[in-house]
């Protein structure tokens, strides 16, 4: 390791070390996610170790599905290598745990073909993450962000999902106590259970201001949404999506 610390590489071996082309990683330079150390006389690109530590975070969020736009913001996030690699860690095992699950249902739907078993409809897709929402998704906020959205959530454990859930219940409950209060949306204590909301869909996506609206509106006008949110409270639907066109005028760009 530290005959390698202050070696340099050239574009042409970084390419085929990572096994990317020169042409992906001469983009990555332009979307200024990946500098290189210099540039010799020459011209050409080199490359030292600390920058294939982060072409290296790179292809893993790449193999997560995150699009670049996202790879960017975690990267500007993150200030430590390790505790960035860490994290990568986390996500590639619950990946891996998912894929094993899904493995296990289609190894269960082989065995059940050779043996001329039958397998309920629930038993055929256990562990398929299937979102009945997800091609309405994109048709509204376009491939990019699913595949992002997914990503987040199968590098979530099954311990995170289920607080996922449950915040999603607190939300709820706590935004149906300010409707009972007769509290204006743009009412702080509304503002503040609809900041909770929105960091909420941060866990998923990061919308701004124009497409938190757009989410809010779909509550109100997607029955299947509607339903969700006025279980709690006849009328909650609305009453969030008045809330978050406050939030969004207030605090969004």
């Amino acid at each position: 390791m530290k005959q390698e610390e202050h070696r340099s590489w050239s574009i042409a071996e970084v390419a085929r070390l990572s096994k990317v082309s020169s042409r992906t990683v001469r983009h990555y330079h332009q979307l200024g996610i990946l500098d290189p150390a210099y540039t010799g006389q020459n011209g050409y690109r080199y490359y030292g170790q600390e920058q294939l530590f982060r072409l290296q975070r790179i292809l893993l969020l790449r193999e997560l599905g995150l699009g670049l736009e996202a790879i960017a913001d975690v990267l500007a996030g993150q200030t430590s290598q390790l505790e960035a690699l860490a994290v990568h860690r986390e996500w590639l095992l619950a990946e891996h745990d998912r894929l094993g699950r899904m493995a296990a249902t289609v190894d269960a739907t082989m065995t059940a073909l050779r043996q001329g078993d039958t397998m309920s409809a629930e038993e055929i897709f256990k562990d398929f993450d299937n979102n009945p929402y997800e091609e309405e998704a994109r048709q509204r906020w376009g491939d990019q962000a699913v595949e992002d959205s997914k990503a987040r959530h199968a590098a979530m454990s099954d311990a995170a999902k289920k607080a996922f859930m449950q915040e999603a219940q607190d939300i709820n409950e706590e935004l149906a106590r300010c409707f009972d209060a007769g509290l204006q949306a743009a009412a702080p204590e509304v503002q503040a259970v609809v900041d909770r909301h929105y960091k909420w869909v941060c866990a998923s996506w990061t919308p701004d201001a124009e497409g938190y609206v757009g989410l809010g509106r779909m509550y109100v006008e997607d029955p299947r949404f509607t339903a969700f949110y006025d279980k709690s409270r006849a009328g909650l639907a609305p009453y969030l999506f008045e809330g978050i066109k406050a939030y969004a005028a207030a605090r969004l760009s």
